[in-house]
């Protein structure tokens, strides 16, 4: 088929670092939507497989999934959006669109294998697909969303995978006013749990490990803060919350967390890929109906819902724009959790490389 060559940021194997180079993008076809990118939101992700951290990569890799850009091109079957109109591109660019996941909106779940943004197969080229750290993107218009124009452009890109990471929990465990809701960890993540949840009109907390953490969370909305470190303050709180929106993206102890539930609560992990460690008491969870669950991103229905609350409550993510030759060392800072909350590239960074 035929193909277009764009100017990315990607690495050809494991161990080499992120540098220019050109890929091919599919040509448009009848149903595809090509958007010139702006701005790329930088995910924790993008770093693990980056550094190939979750199994075999396909190379070249070009991460990015969390794209806000401009439209400007179109094929002729396309009606959801026009040339010149803002667009985003989250996670997934397809999936087979007729199991019983994708037939409720939940195209995340597809029970055939959704394609992702960046290392997926895509079935129209035979090829792999490449993310949005580059200068454009073409994608089913199935699959893009559409922007509020009210919006710091730069400060979406994050809602694209933070931001309906944190939402649809919200949104599945029917959080609104009056709920009572626990986020555990301040990152890019947490501080979108915090401003999602207080938008939806629960009371919030943070747990957090850290006292310089307080500031910020009652910035950013919350209307507590607890040491969980602290046992006289995990005392004060127990059976209090409705849903813990869990952020913490490695190992850790969540027992500490279930006798702060509810009756009926969920402690729902957001961040964490892997094994529990130490084991999970079962014992709370029985004598409290409580339960541990996991949530991945959002389908597209869902996901623009959130676009649009964003939109009507003026949420955004907060930011530090950096330029794309500036990977690494945003990498690196990331490693460190040197960043407030979220970094997000200046795609024309990459057009104006000398």
């Amino acid at each position: 088929m035929d193909t277009k060559k764009v100017k990315a940021y990607g690495t050809e194997a494991l161990g080499q670092d992120l540098k220019e180079l050109d890929i091919s993008r599919r040509a448009v076809l009848e149903n595809d939507v090509e958007i010139e990118i702006l701005y790329c939101g930088v995910c924790h992700s993008d770093m693990h497989h980056v550094h190939g951290d979750w199994g075999k990569e396909k190379y070249p890799l070009v991460p990015g999934h969390e794209i806000v850009g401009r439209v400007i091109g179109t094929g002729p079957g396309v009606t959801k959006l026009k040339i010149g109109d803002l667009a985003g591109v989250g996670c997934l660019v397809d999936s087979c669109r007729t199991c019983e996941s994708c037939k409720k909106d939940l195209e995340q779940y597809c029970l055939n294998g959704s394609t992702v943004t960046y290392g997926g197969y895509d079935k129209h080229s035979g090829g792999h697909t490449f993310g949005g750290y580059s200068e454009k993107i073409v994608v089913d218009e199935q699959f893009v969303l559409k922007v509020p124009l009210n919006l710091d452009l730069a400060a979406v890109a994050p809602l694209l995978c933070a931001g309906i990471t944190t939402w649809s929990p919200l949104r599945h465990w029917k959080v609104g006013k009056g709920s009572k809701v626990a986020v555990i960890g301040l990152g890019g993540l947490g501080h979108m749990a915090i401003k999602l949840a207080k938008g939806l009109g629960a009371d919030v907390t943070l747990f957090s490990r850290s006292k310089s953490k307080e500031k910020d969370a009652f910035d950013l909305g919350a209307d507590a803060v607890v040491m969980s470190t602290d046992k006289n303050q995990m005392d004060a709180v127990s059976s209090k919350f409705d849903l813990i929106i869990d952020t913490v993206p490695y190992i850790h102890d969540v027992n500490p967390y279930i006798s702060t539930l509810s009756i009926d609560g969920t402690l729902v992990l957001v961040g964490y890929l892997g094994g529990l460690e130490p084991i999970l008491n079962s014992v709370p969870l029985i004598m409290g109906r409580k339960s541990v669950a996991g949530s991945l991103i959002g389908g597209l229905a869902e996901t623009q819902e959130m676009l649009d609350f964003c939109g009507e409550k003026n949420i955004v993510s907060e930011i530090e724009v950096i330029r794309m030759q500036d990977i690494k060392q945003a990498y690196d800072r990331m490693l460190k959790s040197d960043v407030k909350y979220r970094f997000v590239i200046d795609m024309a960074s990459l057009k104006n490389q000398q």
